[in-house]
């Protein structure tokens, strides 16, 4: 359930020697250098990885608050997109961290949304064998859901996030202030992730977004911070339960197999994240009713919320084959198995296993009918 928040909240993801903390708080990012300052012994130098559209907007301000923390700080700037989340910008940061000849100990920053976030880390994970990285999430999607827990990648052409490890920051630096640059569509992506914690464990809270959706969407203070809040909370729980997602850390991904393969057949080039993974989430529901797990309804009430967000839900029109094959691929499945989250209502996620390939195509052709 969402609770109003101080304005500034940290909580502490306990993995014991990969413990960290996530700071919120709003106008934080200026102070992101006596934060490092607070976690090394002494400053040194670092990276800060960013892309063309964040840069020009947080680059200077971050590193004015780290050089004048004693930090050195040299840079790497990426294409800005889910479609450049690839192998070739992999490498781009690889070779700036060989340029820079950063050490074992010296932390690389994510300066970014969930695509920055997610190779920064990876990155870091690989070189040297692994050196400290920094989460400073720039967007909606980033502060409530990815850049907690740890989840790193990149993607292939067979798959999202086929490619990646378990490796968590150091700190997650979040400071809502940085949203207002947010272009509308970004921000109702990110709202996708936040509902996404009300419908897997959380009822009272997906009515508390659906209540406040257009106070979240205008950024109202209060109510976005509650919703970071709330979320990060939520994702600190799961993950300091289930750190590599052998069970129950799976429930984070409802919407995300379909959603994910969404993303794969239109090649990254149609739809932001979150808006793949709302329409994921609507035919889990539809999945979920059809199978007799969820009431019948459930779809329709996510679909006012998503509504309410504005977020597609018209649903793309491929064969159940190919979205077979695409699901197929899934890094959390089992086996040949596909690995679904499915829902018993609103608040109640839970993983299913035993879905056949002829409930797929039956719930892909009543969405043709």
């Amino acid at each position: 359930m969402a609770e109003s928040q101080a304005t500034k909240q940290v909580y502490r993801v306990d993995l014991g020697a990969r413990a960290y903390d996530i700071h919120i708080e709003a106008g934080c990012l200026k102070r992101i250098g006596e934060a490092l300052n607070g976690l090394f012994s002494r400053p040194a130098r670092c990276m800060v990885i960013s892309n063309v559209t964040i840069a020009p907007l947080y680059m200077a301000s971050v590193r004015t608050s780290l050089e004048q923390a004693g930090w050195q700080v040299s840079e790497c700037i990426l294409p800005d997109g889910e479609r450049y989340k690839t192998m070739e910008s992999f490498s781009l940061i690889m070779d700036a961290l060989m340029e820079a000849r950063l050490s074992r100990n010296e932390p690389v920053i994510a300066l970014g949304g969930g695509v920055v976030g997610d190779m920064t880390g990876f990155a870091a994970s690989c070189y040297r064998r692994g050196i400290p990285f920094i989460q400073i999430p720039t967007t909606v999607l980033a502060q409530v859901d990815s850049s907690v827990g740890g989840k790193t990648a990149i993607n292939h052409p067979h798959g999202k996030n086929m490619i990646g490890a378990f490796y968590q920051p150091r700190l997650v630096w979040v400071d809502p202030e940085v949203l207002h640059t947010l272009a509308a569509r970004e921000i109702r992506a990110g709202i996708a992730e936040a509902i996404k914690y009300g419908l897997i464990r959380d009822a009272a809270f997906f009515d508390w977004m659906c209540s406040n959706m257009q106070a979240a969407l205008a950024l109202d203070p209060a109510v976005i911070s509650t919703m970071i809040h709330t979320c990060c909370r939520h994702k600190a729980e799961v993950v300091m339960q289930d750190e590599t997602e052998q069970g129950m850390r799976a429930l984070l991904n409802l919407g995300h197999t379909f959603g994910h393969a969404i993303e794969s057949m239109t090649r990254y080039t149609t739809y932001l994240h979150g808006e793949a993974v709302a329409l994921g989430t609507l035919l889990a529901a539809r999945l979920s009713e059809q199978t007799g797990h969820a009431p019948a309804g459930t779809e329709t009430k996510i679909a006012a919320c998503y509504q309410q967000a504005g977020l597609p839900l018209t649903m793309p029109d491929f064969d159940a084959a190919l979205w077979l094959d695409a699901m197929g691929h899934d890094k959390k499945n089992v086996g040949a198995r596909i690995r679904y989250i499915l829902l018993r209502g609103i608040g109640d996620g839970f993983i299913a296993e035993d879905i056949q390939p002829e409930s797929i195509r039956r719930l892909i052709a009543s969405y043709h009918a």
